[in-house]
Order: C-alpha cells, then sequence, then structure tokens
C-alpha cells in the first residue's frame, strides 16, 4: 500500500529543487558568481543558528529556521525581486500568494497549512521570529555587497540612504547586529564603495 502523504512530501521535495536554479543578484562573498535562492536560505539557516543570541528577545529558533527556509520558495513561481527594484515593490505579491497556495499545496493539508502560514508570518513581519528571520535576510546582502566592493549597490547604482532604508529593518530583530550592520554601511561610504 502507498503512503500518500509521503509520495505528496516527495513530490514537494523534487519541486522545491528549482529553487537552486533561482539566481539572485547579489554575488557569493569575494566573488563573481551570483548566488542561488537555495544558497541563500542555507546561508540565512546557518547565521539564525549563530547570531540567535543576539535576537532582541529570546526566539524560537526552529520557527525562525523553517521561515528562512520557506520564504523564497514562492520565487520558484514568482521570481526572484531585486530589493532595490524601481519598477516592482519587493512586498508581498498576490503572484507570491498563488505561488505559495501551489507549491506548499503540493504537500499533505496539515504541512501545506502550516508552510503557508509560516511563509505569511515572515511576510507580516510582526512577530519576534519573524522580524529575527528579516534581520538575518537583510544582513547577509549586506555582507556579501561589502565583500565585493560595493557588489549589486555599484552594478546597480544604489545609493547610501536606499541601502540604509532597506536595512534598518535589521534593527527590529537584533539590535546589536544592526549597530554592526550600520557601522559597515558607513564604512562602506568612507571606502567609496556606496555612494552618499
Amino acid at each position: 500500500m502507498k503512503n500518500v502523504n509521503l509520495l505528496k512530501q516527495v513530490d514537494f521535495i523534487k519541486e522545491i529543487d528549482e529553487l537552486k536554479y533561482i539566481q539572485r543578484k547579489t554575488r557569493l562573498f569575494n566573488s563573481d558568481r551570483h548566488e542561488n535562492d537555495a544558497e541563500h536560505s542555507w546561508h540565512l539557516a546557518m547565521m539564525t543558528i549563530v547570531l540567535a543570541e543576539h535576537s532582541n528577545v529570546p526566539v524560537d529558533v526552529l520557527k525562525v529556521l523553517k521561515m528562512v527556509l520557506i520564504h523564497d520558495i514562492v520565487e520558484i513561481d514568482a521570481g526572484d525581486t531585486f530589493i532595490y527594484d524601481t519598477q516592482k515593490n519587493h512586498t508581498n505579491t498576490r503572484e507570491e500568494l498563488i505561488a505559495a497556495k501551489r507549491i506548499f499545496g503540493l504537500l499533505p493539508q496539515e504541512q501545506a497549512d502550516e508552510f503557508i502560514a509560516v511563509w505569511e508570518e515572515f511576510e507580516e513581519c510582526s512577530t519576534n521570529e519573524a522580524k529575527f528571520a528579516r534581520a538575518m535576510d537583510r544582513f547577509e546582502p549586506l555582507l556579501q555587497n561589502t565583500s565585493n566592493d560595493g557588489g549589486t549597490w555599484v552594478e546597480f547604482d544604489v545609493n547610501y540612504q536606499k541601502v540604509y532604508d532597506k536595512k534598518k529593518a535589521i534593527k527590529n530583530g537584533s539590535t546589536i547586529v544592526w549597530d554592526y550592520a550600520e557601522g559597515l554601511i558607513n564604512e562602506s561610504v568612507d571606502r567609496g564603495i556606496l555612494k552618499k
């Protein structure tokens, strides 16, 4: 007898392999190679484990891990929207919700409901876990760009104020990480890799 749940879960596991093909604008540390969404999600998961002690308040690390691993899966259908895109807003879109329902809908109903709820919680960014997950999501590309002499900031002519406005969300999850990040942003201006 076939285990229906297992078959659905395996279909989902196969589907999310597509995340490895979604290229981001940012590049790996000290590299010319673009990062893919799967690498980004893995890195955020590791950052969560390593940096959780710096959260503004204690968080459920497993829930944060679920958020950082799940949040970009919708990009399999919706594509990656560059955070500094001037044409398309980098917020939850109808397109992403449709993607979430389709992709997570491959899972057994209970898991599908949980994954959609976790994804929505990340997008709404109102819980402590979501705030810390968002902090990690904003911190990683900052580290990448500073390691790549400005990276996407230089490539797409992104100025200090745009970077500051997007990155200040880090503070909601961790003032300690934000203090460090703000220092990197200011150092980047001094280094000439981020224009004021």
